[in-house]
């Protein structure tokens, strides 16, 4: 039996912190002869751990019964599943919906369930009928039929738990929770959700509030109905605050309803797992949505996490930082005890139409996923692993095909093993990517990533903006200004810039108290919209001697519209204008004081700033007002960058260190495009990670707090590769000073080491006689080097303490 617990954002199972490694994997997609071999290819993969959905649409039969256990159909054995996979060595995480999406036809609920309930199908904007097959979470009718779905498959799991002695650590609740009514904008507006909300809006502000912020009498349902279906223009930006609010409770109590069942039908002691959607067309930009829709429905919540569900395709200097911050805003906002993990890490090759109009380079998956370990990520499930076939529904539906997906008979045939149980080029590259991390999971499963003091500010309320109705001119003008401001910065600048500049960083969540390890310097891409309580909270971080880089536009109101300047206040600035680029304008910023000498660049926006106390940086050509300044507030500085800067490094890199902030790596590369990270433990033992996403080879030299590392030896990095050296790493009676070496594994005295280099260097602190299977070893004052000339790429080299 195995203990499996969340504790202090890792993934503890029997006592020891465990990273993950998994694959997706669909049972009722395959026929049971395929069970084992695919089973068998993950382990060969570096897998430890399947993954897989259970379509409550496949396994309820149309008499009503449920088989889990393949009486009917070997495609239904799901106890047979997870058993197989309990012998064959494996973990298992299960995700039994009721919502699984996956392609399956109504999300993967049965079709009685809208037959019997076709009122069950919200309502949405002006009393449309909603396009997906989306229902009322909290409708009695449905957490009914849930729980009846929940009463014959949480036992089937119960049994199998690993503190039962079976495979499954974790069960999935539901999935991708509001996805649907969001990318669709049709928020769920039937009579009992319009309903739900009045008492939830008169519960947070009394009649009369509610009245005024809604525009209609709390006491007149149809009224209230209609006011929350048709917003009145002049109640527009308070109305869609509030809705956003209220679904994110409803959310929150619907997750407490599924995770109550399932408890009551005997799955305790493995923890809960919640999947966050939202990036699309290969960006994670909108990403965030998806926390700020579900964060509530986990933080604070004992033995439960989130996942991400990451669809980015290639990994380039386009969308790294996307990435790297959707990471660190999950992560923010998390309690201690939850670690981040990935339900849904992308791993096909991008052919998902079957068309060929998309192919992703393998090496893509390697790429994200040394990324993702780097930054605590404790469970990675590539999905979809292995394809399969879509079978009949066990009674026809007339719609075309009658299976039990839309995507035709052959299913996730971009997975790194098709239908067929071929291998695409994905598979050797999920499989160098899964080995890589093997080598360290011992020391990833127990690090933590540093930080250079310097924290990326995280504001979910600047991503309440899934719903804006049609017609609301003030809506569209609020959300538009968000999304152009918000969370990575104007053209994604500002993150992306710090990221390749050397910097790694944490995000925090400015909504709540800052907690004591928050690094002093909070750089904020903020829009003309900020909540008080975080301009107050910054203001506050500001008075007691901490830092702020803000890059946007000085916020100007709060999310009701509400005139709020209280940060704009404290920094003693004034907005004086605007220039926009356009047909006819071409707004341009030089630079003075410490950013003086570059060259004029030209520039999307620049917004004038007055202070008598504001020391320019940089002003707008035209003007020649100031669209960048330095202030001190308090015991505090500030740097307000208002103006679309391009991404020039240096300037980015000059501005944090006014700020205070030091890069511990200290890069000196001959290019852009490498992203720098570094990971220790309780015990001081570090990882270094190197992630170059350029398409072409970047060299460097690295320190570590202004000493060099490796003699200033510089390392060239391959394109569109990564590295994980260790750094003060422990290997039975030795430490493993540092190397030019990925580590491969260890074993007492023994280690194992890859060449990265062609001509590579370990240094050992040992009293041991040091033998190593090729290279030389040369000892001096209880030092140890081995030097190791040019070999295979794939051919370790063993090390042992004699």
């Amino acid at each position: 039996m195995s203990r499996v617990l969340l504790h202090d954002r890792r993934i503890v199972v029997d006592g020891r912190p465990r990273l993950l490694l998994a694959g997706e994997v669909h049972y009722f997609r395959l026929p049971r002869a395929a069970w084992t071999d695919r089973l068998d290819r993950l382990r060969e993969c570096g897998g430890d751990t399947v993954a897989t959905y259970v379509p409550w649409l496949w396994h309820e039969l149309p008499d009503g019964s449920v088989d889990l256990t393949g009486r009917t159909h070997e495609q239904r054995d799901l106890a047979g599943f997870l058993d197989l996979a309990h012998e064959r060595g494996l973990y298992a995480v299960v995700r039994p919906g009721p919502f699984i999406m996956a392609e399956v036809k109504n999300e993967g609920l049965p079709y009685r369930v809208y037959d019997e309930h076709p009122h069950l199908l919200p309502t949405t904007w002006d009393g449309r009928a909603i396009t997906t097959r989306t229902v009322d979470y909290l409708a009695p009718e449905f957490l009914a039929a849930a729980e009846g779905w929940y009463a014959e498959v949480m036992p089937l799991i119960a049994e199998r738990l690993a503190d039962h002695g079976g495979p499954v650590i974790g069960v999935q609740l539901d999935n991708e929770i509001g996805m649907l009514s969001w990318v669709t904008n049709s928020p769920d507006l039937t009579d009992v959700v319009c309903e739900d909300l009045r008492r939830w809006a008169v519960d947070r502000y009394g009649k009369e509030t509610a009245a005024e912020r809604v525009g209609a009498d709390p006491g007149d349902p149809d009224a209230w109905a209609a006011a929350l279906r048709s917003p009145a223009e002049s109640r527009s930006l308070t109305l869609h605050d509030d809705l956003g609010r209220y679904m994110r409770d409803r959310y929150r109590r619907y997750v407490v309803a599924l995770r109550e069942s399932a408890e009551r039908h005997g799955v305790t002691g493995v923890p809960f797992l919640i999947n966050v959607h939202g990036t699309g067309g290969g960006r994670g930009r909108t990403f965030p949505i998806g926390i700020s829709q579900l964060f509530e429905a986990y933080r604070g919540q004992p033995q439960l996490t989130s996942g991400s569900d990451y669809y980015l395709g290639d990994l380039t200097v386009t969308n790294v930082a996307d990435l790297y911050v959707s990471n660190a805003f999950l992560a923010a906002v998390h309690d201690a005890h939850q670690p981040p993990t990935s339900l849904e890490f992308e791993a096909g090759n991008g052919d998902y139409g079957q068309d060929l109009s998309t192919l992703y380079p393998p090496e893509a998956i390697e790429l994200k996923a040394r990324l993702c370990v780097a930054q605590g990520n404790r469970l990675l499930n590539l999905y979809l692993f292995a394809g399969g076939y879509n079978p009949p529904l066990a009674e026809p539906v007339g719609d075309g095909n009658d299976r039990i997906a839309f995507t035709g008979e052959r299913h996730g045939f971009a997975a790194p093993v098709d239908p067929e149980g071929r291998l695409n080029p994905t598979y050797a590259a999920a499989r160098r990517a899964l080995h890589a991390v093997r080598g360290v999971a011992d020391l990833l499963a127990d690090s933590d990533e540093e930080n250079d003091g310097l924290a990326l500010g995280f504001v979910p309320d600047h991503y309440l903006t899934e719903y804006h109705h049609p017609a609301s001119a003030s809506r569209a003008e609020q959300v538009a200004d968000l999304e152009r401001f918000r969370g990575m910065g104007p053209r994604d600048v500002l993150a992306r810039a710090l990221l390749l500049a050397g910097y790694s960083f944490p995000a925090v969540d400015l909504q709540s108290p800052l907690p004591a390890d928050t690094p002093p310097v909070i750089a904020l891409a903020s829009a003309a919209t900020l909540g008080r309580e975080v301009q107050q909270r910054l203001v506050e971080h500001l008075h007691g001697g901490g830092r702020l880089l803000l890059h946007g536009v000085l916020p100007e109101q709060d999310h009701d519209g509400n005139p709020c300047t209280l940060l704009a206040d404290a920094l003693g600035l004034t907005v004086t204008g605007r220039v926009d680029d356009g047909p006819q304008s071409f707004p341009s910023v030089v630079g003075h004081g410490w950013a003086a000498g570059r060259a004029e660049a030209r520039v999307g926006y620049a917004q004038r700033l007055a202070g008598d106390a504001a020391e320019p940086v940089l002003t707008e050509v035209a003007s020649g007002e100031a669209c960048a300044v330095e202030v001190t507030v308090g015991a505090g500085r500030a740097l307000v960058v208002a103006a679309d800067v391009p991404c020039d490094l240096d300037f980015w890199r000059t501005a944090v260190e006014r700020l205070g902030a030091r890069r511990r790596l200290a890069p000196d590369a001959d290019g852009p495009g490498l992203v720098l990270t570094s990971t220790v433990d309780r015990a001081g033992q570090r990882l270094l990670h190197l992630v170059n996403v350029a398409p072409s080879a970047v060299t460097v030299s690295l320190g570590w707090h202004g000493a060099p590392l490796l003699g200033g030896r510089r390392l060239r990095v391959p394109a569109r590769t990564g590295m994980i050296l260790p750094y003060g790493v422990r290997v039975g009676a030795a430490t493993l000073l540092e190397t030019t070496c990925e580590l491969v594994g260890r074993d007492g005295d023994t280690l194992l080491l890859r060449p990265t280099q062609g001509d590579d260097e370990v240094l050992l602190a040992t009293d041991r006689p040091v033998t190593a299977s090729r290279g030389s070893v040369h000892t001096a004052d209880g030092r140890v080097t081995v030097r190791l000339p040019g070999g295979p790429d794939d051919e370790p080299v063993r090390i042992t303490l004699a």
